[in-house]
């Protein structure tokens, strides 16, 4: 899909990521959803302050650790670690259609075309073996906005009851 100017990739990134989180059911202890009110509480309710210091993939998680941009620190113990599992990250590259395309394919039999999205690879072996490097970073910012959007939804639904 082209994107002419920002104003329609503004809309476009907004109806994705609002389609994708809707898709993605997370479990967030209630220690880490205080520590990430609190991360979000103090940079000003600017998520874009949030920035990911450092990450790890091993087999069954990803750690991110998380920090403030206008206020590095001097070491990960400082910063705020989010870990996920790696079924949920692999569901958010799915979500984001980052191991896939959009291309064309013939139909096997009947010998016709359609438009269709090509996968690359699975989700993490995608991000391990045929990622290159701004896309394995892509893969964490998503996830990361995934969680953020995830909570902040989650919260609003949950004050609303009250």
């Amino acid at each position: 899909m082209l994107i002419p100017n920002a104003l329609s990739y503004q809309k476009y990134y907004s109806q994705q990521t609002t389609l994708n989180t809707n898709q993605i059911k997370m479990k967030l202890t209630q220690k880490l959803k205080d520590e990430l009110w609190w991360m979000i509480i103090s940079v000003d309710y600017d998520y874009s302050r949030i920035s990911i210091a450092d990450h790890e993939l091993n087999d069954d998680t990803l750690t991110l650790w998380l920090e403030d941009k206008h206020d590095f620190k001097n070491s990960l113990d400082e910063c705020l670690q989010l870990d996920m599992s790696v079924k949920q990250f692999a569901k958010v590259i799915k979500a984001e259609n980052l191991n896939s395309y959009e291309g064309t394919k013939m139909h096997p039999n009947k010998q016709f075309l359609y438009k269709t999205r090509i996968q690359i690879n699975e989700a993490i072996k995608w991000y391990r073996e045929d990622a290159a490097l701004i896309e394995q970073q892509w893969a964490r910012e998503a996830l990361l906005r995934t969680v953020l959007t995830y909570l902040v939804e989650t919260e609003a639904v949950g004050e609303k009851e009250w």
